[in-house]
């Protein structure tokens, strides 16, 4: 359901992307956002030919300044918006449209936002497909949850939910959108325990989008500063 921002995007997927998420990283960017430029109507540009890219079990950091378009190229490559010009790929595959949930799963950084409030938490966790003891487990997330109403769980638990709800979906990319930022700091060092072990144990390759550059520089693998790959903004009004 869209209006909560759950991306099972029935609408951008391809048939031959399906083997290619399974493949090992070869050395080469297998997720692209290519030469992307984005405005809202006919506004300024918020990015001109941004070009970005993530392998299978990598984790890029990208950093930058409040309102620089972070959070826009983030819905762009997974799918929320369309670029005004440019292109993401998987695997050098344009996505198409398939009645599917999308290769590139998005986790937002306020979770009470994403969630339906009128549903129990296993109807929410169920919305990303489906998902096993093992994959709750590995968050910690206990079964009575389930049975709760959003109201009823902290914001940490929430969070827990809606990344068991992406990683249901078997993406083959994971945004990580400020996903700890709300967090207290045990909570977010076991979250992203479980993400790290996640990428590894199935080759996940992951953008994670922060202010916080120590937490960067401790779960990335390397770092991009947006202002570096957006440097034709200024030119163009």
């Amino acid at each position: 359901m869209s209006e909560f921002m759950f991306h099972s995007n029935l609408n951008n997927q391809n048939n031959l992307i399906k083997n290619k998420l399974q493949l090992k990283s070869r050395g080469e960017t297998v997720l692209q956002a290519r030469e992307i430029s984005y405005r809202y109507g006919t506004g300024s540009w918020i990015m001109e030919d941004v070009n970005l890219g993530v392998k299978p079990g990598e984790v890029v950091g990208l950093t930058g300044k409040s309102g620089a378009g972070k959070t826009t190229l983030a819905k762009i490559i997974a799918g929320y918006l369309k670029p005004n010009h440019g292109r993401v790929t998987i695997d050098g595959y344009l996505l198409q449209e398939k009645n599917a949930p999308h290769p590139v799963q998005l986790v937002w950084q306020h979770p009470e936002k994403v969630i339906n409030p009128r549903w129990r938490m296993e109807k929410t966790l169920l919305e990303g497909g489906t998902y096993t003891d093992e994959l709750l487990q590995d968050l910690e997330i206990k079964k009575d949850w389930l049975r709760r109403w959003p109201s009823e769980l902290s914001g940490g638990e929430l969070q827990r939910i809606c990344l068991a709800r992406a990683l249901g979906a078997s993406p083959g990319y994971l945004i990580a959108d400020e996903m700890t930022t709300m967090l207290d700091a045990i909570t977010q060092a076991q979250i992203w325990h479980t993400v790290l072990h996640m990428v590894e144990k199935k080759n996940i390759g992951v953008l994670a989008i922060s202010h916080d550059n120590a937490l960067l520089n401790r779960v990335s693998d390397r770092m991009v500063d947006f202002s570096m790959i957006r440097d034709k903004y200024e030119t163009k009004k």
